[in-house]
């Protein structure tokens, strides 16, 4: 995508100089399911990105334009509501700024997207920091990127209908050039992980598209509050991976795989980031493929094609780990394999999984990128 013809296209539509901003997509390394339980993840903003142009409108109104779409929308800042579509993804970042009593001022919006939709990347977050940035910068208002965050999650819980965690938010907001971030979903800290040497990360779609407003992803955060609730513990981060077995003597049923899940997940993201440091792709990759495990059977959360899916990728020479990334239900399978032998894994991954659903898979190596800004066209 191109800041300036962003620009140049803005100005047809609306007349004006507009100001741009962008936010990146990301990919989770590992740490599935865990962010509402105020666990541990590892996610790393990705070079996709959503860009914004945006000018001050005078009007009192938020006007915007999905080139990407193809679609408009436009509503006065006193009666923005949800609609159930793509425009709750920009009404619902000026309706939280307004609820925090912030001062935001009427706005055109432009907006273009390379981040794909329905992939488990995190399109909706990108979309949301984007306009929260395009919005407070427009309003001569400032803030750091967790606060960002944390008003791009509320607008997904309270006005999109997600009850989401704040990872998704707090990569796109925070991301770091060239690494992963080890965030910490309670305490909202996250530490620089620098990406292993050699490696790259390989993201499949399963062209399975996934909306997660749903009631599926809903009931997998109420089991896990459940089980927190039996256990007698705040969240289920707090429950120790060296007392697990006697916490799952307290629970069944679902609760009871959740909790499994979540508690080996967060250690995961610990070791993880130990091998990483080390270099140690093999481990790396030996925790991915036993998270796609936990998150199939444990969290309940993948698809048979899914499945498929990670098999492949798991058995092509050149991949160490791969598993089912994103909140589940479809979306993209992320892959560690050699950097040296990246094209070819591509190729034989999507060409054997093309033959299994009867089209060719988008898939990409991503760069890690930094957080959103504001460009210059």
């Amino acid at each position: 995508m191109n800041p300036a013809i962003l620009a140049a296209d803005f100005r047809a539509r609306f007349g004006g100089q507009p100001r741009l901003f962008r936010a990146p997509g990301r990919i989770n390394i590992i740490g599935e399911h865990t962010d509402y339980s105020e666990g541990f993840v590892l996610p790393a903003a990705i070079d996709r990105w959503c860009l914004v142009a945006a000018a001050p409108n005078g009007l009192g109104r938020l006007r915007a334009v999905s080139q990407t779409l193809g679609q408009e929308m436009e509503a006065d800042l006193t009666a923005l509501a949800p609609r159930g579509d793509w425009t709750d993804y920009v009404a619902g970042p000026a309706k939280t700024l307004l609820e925090a009593g912030l001062a935001v001022v009427g706005a055109d919006l432009l907006i273009a997207s390379d981040v794909p939709v329905g992939a488990g990347v995190s399109s909706s977050a990108a979309l949301q920091v984007a306009v929260t940035r395009a919005l407070l910068a427009l309003s001569g208002l400032e803030a750091d990127g967790v606060q960002v965050a944390c008003w791009t999650r509320a607008s997904e819980n309270r006005f999109v209908g997600m009850p989401c965690g704040i990872m998704d938010s707090y990569a796109s907001a925070n991301g770091v050039d060239g690494g992963a971030l080890m965030l910490d979903c309670r305490s909202l800290r996250a530490t620089p992980a620098a990406l292993p040497e050699g490696a790259s990360f390989l993201l499949v779609n399963s062209m399975v598209s996934h909306r997660l407003v749903g009631g599926e992803y809903r009931r997998r955060r109420e089991d896990c509050e459940a089980a927190a609730r039996t256990l007698g513990v705040p969240a289920l981060r707090d429950v120790a991976e060296a007392d697990l077995p006697a916490a799952l003597r307290k629970l069944s049923g679902d609760p009871a795989k959740r909790c499994r899940h979540v508690v080996t997940e967060n250690a995961r993201v610990g070791r993880a980031v130990t091998a990483m440091a080390a270099g140690d792709l093999v481990a790396l990759g030996a925790l991915m493929n036993q998270s796609h495990a936990s998150l199939r059977d444990d969290m309940e959360v993948s698809l048979p094609v899914i499945d498929q899916l990670a098999a492949i990728a798991q058995a092509t020479l050149g991949v160490h780990g791969a598993r089912l990334m994103g909140g589940g239900f479809g979306g993209c399978v992320i892959a560690l394999v050699d950097s040296a032998a990246a094209g070819e894994v591509q190729a034989a991954i999507a060409g054997a999984y093309g033959a299994v659903i009867g089209e060719t898979p988008e898939a990409f190596v991503c760069r890690a990128v930094a957080g959103a800004s504001e460009v210059l066209a």
